[in-house]
């Protein structure tokens, strides 16, 4: 029983030291990205390679799932003869929900995987030392770029999400399902707000800085060469998955 108990408490113990450093890690992330020096070309870059380059997964992911959406939701509304609402159901689904979350889960998957077998590379390399050496904070050359580059760059591939899951949901509607194009259009601008769109750009930066700081964190504490860069790979993509779908339960219950 006691052995059981002890096994617990260094699980638990285990689990409080990583949040407290990771916790630490986003604190000294932050201030460095409100002082400088800056770095334009290094955050114009990530900007490209976490925006631009993630813009065709993103694009076929939401397209999919508004036509996914649009189907399945008229399957089920035509046991109750509601089919007018499945417009209403598509946009604020896309918009509130489906949107930042498949689109932040597709960009953890392909950029924090990137980023930490990037910075995993240079630390297991003594290139991170280097920059030390070379006078150069680690932190502001590294870190600071992709933070800010994450937090801007997702809400507008989620925009841009939005846009296609809710055409490919129109799509589906009109040439699939009968729906009337124009009648369909005037449901989906009557029943969308701002807020649903706001709040999911919300979300959307919070991925955003959550994908980043995860890839930098765990490529910045990777050791053990080659295998110790791939388990950070891993763990950067598992990490930055389950702290999104906690933030966006989170963020759901206060933004609504």
């Amino acid at each position: 029983m006691f052995d059981f108990l002890a096994r617990v408490g260094r699980v638990f113990l285990s689990f409080l030291g990583a949040a407290g450093r990771l916790a630490l890690f986003a604190l000294k992330a932050l201030s460095h990205c409100l002082r400088p020096p800056f770095y334009p070309r290094l955050i114009a870059r990530q900007l490209i390679d976490i925006g631009y380059y993630s813009l065709p997964v993103v694009g076929l992911t939401a397209l999919f799932t508004g036509v996914v959406l649009a189907l399945q939701t008229n399957t089920g509304f035509s046991r109750i003869n509601a089919q007018g609402a499945v417009a209403l159901v598509v946009v604020l689904s896309v918009t509130r929900e489906l949107g930042p979350v498949i689109a932040s889960l597709m960009v953890a998957g392909r950029i924090g995987a990137a980023m930490a077998a990037e910075i995993g590379t240079m630390r297991v390399t003594d290139q991170i030392d280097a920059l030390s050496t070379l006078a150069t904070n680690p932190f502001k050359y590294l870190v600071v770029p992709r933070l800010l580059a994450g937090t801007v760059a997702v809400p507008v591939l989620v925009l841009i999400a939005d846009i296609i899951g809710v055409f490919g949901g129109f799509l589906v509607a009109t040439y699939k399902l009968g729906f009337n194009p124009a009648g369909y259009l005037g449901q989906t601008a009557d029943y969308l707000h701002a807020d649903d769109v706001i709040s999911g750009l919300i979300k959307a930066a919070v991925f955003g800085f959550i994908i980043a700081l995860m890839g930098c964190y765990h490529g910045y504490h990777s050791r053990g060469g080659a295998e110790g860069v791939g388990t950070a790979t891993t763990y950067s993509v598992v990490s930055a998955s389950i702290l999104i779908l906690l933030f966006d339960s989170a963020l759901t219950s206060v933004l609504f």
